[in-house]
């Protein structure tokens, strides 16, 4: 993966949940940034949550991004904060940055507070690392129950030249973002006002990792974080603009992707479209209430082709729709219209089609111009298994 100019990456192990591995990371820019960021909407924000509100609302740029995985600091009250504002000056001191210049995050257990004597001992670490790392030694190193490292990137041609993005994401289960994804660090090169770069990665935010479901479960941690310093020397123009937003969506939505596709054990993708609403908020309860449907979820993982579960899920989704206008189809295959199944051998035509990894759900609910699409994961054993030994 390339990096984008002017920043850096550095890692380090601390032993906050296993040894031998990598549990901190930090990217610095080598300039003040362009800063953005998305939070959770959890009731229960952690405390890095907390300060990087602060930080954000109180500056418009950064230079730093710390994330530690196997502690969450999440429900740690005045301790809590007291020692996540703590590990900034820690790093702050190790690089000479200014404490106010670093954003946190943090992944892992909910409860337990951090432990500030390994904070102590792996920051000169994590100091003495920055640009001997790479993206994915970063993304490694912030991972918890992902199985695999989830990167993106994408150039694009500006008026006054190229710019790069990249962006990396740590996220599997706990996945029912409302802001963002469990940890997202995007970078880009351009030259782009803060309002303009935060409104850029709000929209993008809202169009891919706000359309994605693993659980159902939104994280008191959730986090994205966007910095753009300008160190590719391209001013974003008022008119280059778009051409960014589609890049970032392009590069937020292959992320989101991954998020389902790991999904602590996920085996289908399911991309539910759900069209002719009232509203698109109407739409998007329909696909939010099929999507978080168990009953559906282990279907599709079973290769089920068990369209009574979808039709049951719209018609409790609490939307006010005319039951026979609802049309279901399941990888092309139309299973449910005018309130009865199709008379086609949908299970013969059908069993190829559900072996794939993406599983696209079309429901019609009638001709309004509501519309919504959602990225679900299904539902195995393996989902139970890792959860049900999370903290053991």
């Amino acid at each position: 993966m390339r990096t984008p100019k002017g920043f850096s990456f550095g890692v380090a192990g601390a032993g906050f949940r296993a040894a031998n591995r990598n549990d901190l990371g930090l990217v610095v820019s080598d300039r003040p940034a362009a800063a953005a960021a998305t939070f959770t909407q959890n009731l229960y924000p952690a405390a890095p949550v907390l300060v990087g509100k602060e930080h954000i609302q109180a500056r418009k740029t950064a230079r730093a991004i710390v994330v530690n995985s196997g502690q969450a600091n999440a429900c740690t009250g005045e301790e809590g904060l007291r020692n996540c504002r703590a590990t900034l000056d820690m790093v702050a001191r190790a690089t000479g940055l200014d404490a106010a210049d670093i954003l946190p995050a943090s992944t892992g257990v909910i409860g337990p507070q951090l432990r500030m004597d390994l904070w102590e001992k792996a920051v000169p670490a994590l100091a003495a690392n920055l640009g001997k790392a790479d993206a994915e030694t970063f993304t490694r190193a912030i991972m918890t129950t992902d199985a695999f490292p989830k990167m993106a990137e994408k150039t694009i041609a500006l008026r006054g030249g190229e710019v790069h993005i990249l962006a990396v994401a740590k996220g599997a289960g706990m996945i029912c973002p409302n802001m963002a994804t469990m940890i997202c660090i995007t970078l880009c090169d351009a030259d782009v006002a803060v309002e303009d770069w935060r409104t850029l990665c709000r929209e993008a935010v809202s169009l891919t990792f706000n359309r994605v479901t693993v659980d159902g479960d939104t994280s008191t941690n959730d986090t994205l974080y966007g910095l753009a310093n300008g160190a590719s020397g391209v001013r974003a123009l008022p008119e280059d603009l778009p051409v960014l937003k589609s890049a970032l969506v392009e590069v937020l939505g292959k992320l989101a992707y991954m998020l389902v596709q790991d999904g602590e054990g996920s085996s289908k993708v399911a991309r539910i479209a759900v069209t002719g609403a009232a509203s698109d908020a109407d739409a998007e309860q329909i696909a939010r209430t099929v999507g978080h449907s168990q009953l559906v979820k282990t279907a599709l993982y079973g290769r089920d082709a068990n369209w009574g579960r979808i039709v049951a899920a719209v018609g409790r989704s609490g939307v006010a729709l005319d039951p026979n206008r609802v049309r279901v189809s399941l990888c092309g295959v139309e299973l449910f219209r005018n309130g009865r199944p199709s008379d086609e051998d949908f299970d013969a035509l059908l069993e190829e089609p559900l072996k794939q990894r993406d599983l696209p759900i079309d429901i019609e609910v009638g001709d309004g111009p509501g519309t919504y699409t959602l990225l679900a994961a299904d539902l195995g054993h393996e989902y139970v298994n890792c959860n049900a030994s999370y903290r053991s």
